[in-house]
């Protein structure tokens, strides 16, 4: 039910001495239904001077949580939902090519926000996902699939029972190659939700946007969201509601001039098998998944 989510546990909140946690736990109602009118950048909320602090090393493999990164590694910034399980579907993903996650805010227009005023609806802010990757072992393709199965983008501002400006669907581009793969792809998968008769809304309603058009792409959010559903003592709480209907093949919608660089690594047996279903997160296992 949409109330689990904010019941994290009170001891989790003492042992961590975290006051936000404190006031998730006790603001259900106004957390899970917020306002689906974007604030304004004249009426957001002012810049916080402190960026947030979060662990060094991601909580399932290890690898550090902020850059610099490696050589080679690209970033993708997506947001489809609560990202508690956003976040354990990417990490999941087989191949290795998976390097980190981090959840965060995106899209708005405060520096440093907080989790209870992305709630608020005061910054103007997406419940977002940061994705660092191995092109060579995993192909952002397979990663924009995951993203678009994993979630009715046709909702307006809200996702499941989780309804307010935080939880609506989002691609923020870092360079034209993906602005190109992301429109494209929404164009494609759009079609194939309508042929389908899937979806709540007639259209899809992801935002896409450069990151460059804000001042900083993506904030971290508090220590205690990241990886939140591999730490002990984890409420099983997903909203994301998957349709089940496959994204096209990818030389049928992406640009002819990319197909050849950014073909997917994961074939169709993959998806047939492990694609996106309602709750699949909560039931899976932390480890990514093995596939050959």
């Amino acid at each position: 039910p949409f109330w689990v989510k904010p019941f994290i546990s009170v001891a989790q909140a003492a042992q961590e001495n975290l006051v936000e946690t404190f006031w998730l736990a006790f603001t259900a109602v106004e957390a899970m239904g917020g306002s689906k009118v974007m604030v304004t950048k004249e009426k957001a909320k002012p810049d916080n001077p402190e960026e947030m602090r979060v662990s060094e090393k991601h909580f399932v493999f290890g690898n550090p949580t902020k850059g610099p990164w490696p050589e080679g590694l690209q970033v993708c910034i997506f947001a489809n939902g609560c990202f508690w399980g956003s976040e354990k579907g990417i990490w999941r993903l087989p191949g290795g090519g998976i390097y980190t996650t981090a959840v965060g805010y995106a899209g708005g227009f405060t520096a440093n926000p907080t989790y209870q005023q992305v709630c608020d609806g005061v910054t103007g802010h997406t419940e977002a996902v940061q994705v660092v990757f191995d092109p060579a072992r995993i192909s952002l393709v397979d990663i924009l699939r995951w993203f678009w199965q994993s979630h009715d983008p046709t909702t307006y501002m809200s996702q499941g029972n989780d309804a307010g400006t935080q939880y609506r669907s989002a691609l923020y581009y870092m360079d034209d190659d993906q602005r190109q793969l992301f429109e494209a792809s929404k164009t494609a998968y759009e079609a194939a939700l309508k042929k389908a008769g899937k979806g709540l809304g007639n259209k899809i309603e992801t935002e896409i946007q450069a990151a460059s058009d804000f001042k900083q792409a993506f904030f971290y959010a508090e220590d205690y969201h990241q990886q939140y559903l591999a730490k002990p003592g984890a409420r099983p709480y997903c909203s994301a509601q998957p349709q089940e209907v496959h994204l096209p093949p990818f030389q049928s919608w992406a640009p002819e001039e990319l197909q050849e660089r950014y073909a997917p690594k994961l074939d169709e047996g993959f998806w047939e098998k492990h694609g996106p279903k309602l709750h699949c997160v909560i039931r899976s296992p932390n480890e990514p998944i093995e596939w050959s």
